[in-house]
């Protein structure tokens, strides 16, 4: 096991010291920049507050820090973040078979299964880390921008409609983050799988983004209302439920054991492929 995390902290040491692990957190910080600007003008500031104060409550006590972060996260994090996952977990693989890297590893006494968990697990910890370096600066952004105060949650499509008091409406947002990691690990998964073929590293992330852009169009398509429940994005917005009033814990656990096991068994693809491909000739 001591050996196990020496290989984990070696792995994290590489990833980390590619340019491209570090352009999630600074495109991030960008968006986040030009999504406050975009809520401090009036008209936009006026849309919520009339969604608002339609629905019995004060604005004023509402349009806060909490409310902007919350936005922040549900305009960026199916966009832009599973763009930066899906790039660099399609690279992971693939990028040291390419650079022929992979080659010389292999010469060690090592398995490749071993390579593999050691790549998956380096990826699911990216994945959890880029998910609280957004949530909390969108959390911080809001906070500098208009302070604390209660939260509302509109996610018309998951049918969430929510305002909760400071307190109560922050520890739901913290709660949040680890939820949403775990719905992006799909993302990650696919790319992974995919990066374990015998591919270029940008053709896994196409590849994968393709895979969600097309599940998203089917899955909003109103023909298809009585499906919807079983497309993979839909299972993935299992994290906005902790907003609900009454959580329903029975039908998150439901979507996140469907979830994992779609992650397994993409593992297990990515390995199968993996174990049988050619790296000596």
């Amino acid at each position: 096991m001591r050996l196990f995390f020496r290989q984990l902290s070696g792995e994290l040491r590489k990833l980390f010291a590619r340019k491209r692990t570090f352009l999630g957190f600074g495109a991030f910080l960008a968006f986040e920049v030009v999504v406050l600007f975009l809520l401090r003008l009036e008209k936009v500031q006026g849309s919520i507050r009339r969604v608002i104060e339609n629905a019995g409550y004060d604005a004023a006590g509402y349009l806060s820090g909490p409310t902007l972060g919350f936005l922040i996260v549900v305009w960026t994090v199916f966009l832009l973040e599973a763009l930066f996952l899906a790039l660099v977990a399609g690279d992971v693989v693939s990028k040291e078979v390419e650079d022929g890297s992979m080659r010389m590893m292999l010469c060690r006494p090592v398995s490749r299964g071993r390579i593999l968990l050691l790549k998956g697990t380096v990826s699911v910890i990216y994945t959890f880390a880029l998910t609280l370096f957004v949530a909390v600066t969108a959390l911080a952004a809001g906070f500098a921008n208009s302070g604390p105060g209660g939260l509302f949650v509109f996610a018309p499509l998951e049918g969430v409609f929510a305002f909760h008091d400071f307190v109560p409406g922050l520890l739901r947002y913290l709660a949040m983050v680890p939820l949403l990691a775990l719905s992006l690990c799909t993302i990650t998964a696919i790319a992974f799988c995919l990066s374990c073929f015998n591919m270029k590293p940008s053709t896994a992330t196409i590849i994968t983004l393709s895979v969600l852009f097309a599940d998203t169009i089917l899955k909003n398509i109103p023909y298809f209302e009585s499906l919807r429940g079983w497309f993979i994005t839909m299972k993935m917005t299992a994290w906005v439920r902790i907003f609900e009033y009454r959580i329903p814990w029975e039908a998150m656990v439901e979507d996140y054991m469907w979830l994992t096991a779609i992650n397994a068994t993409l593992f297990i693809v990515g390995w199968q492929m993996f174990e049988q491909r050619d790296f000596k000739s």
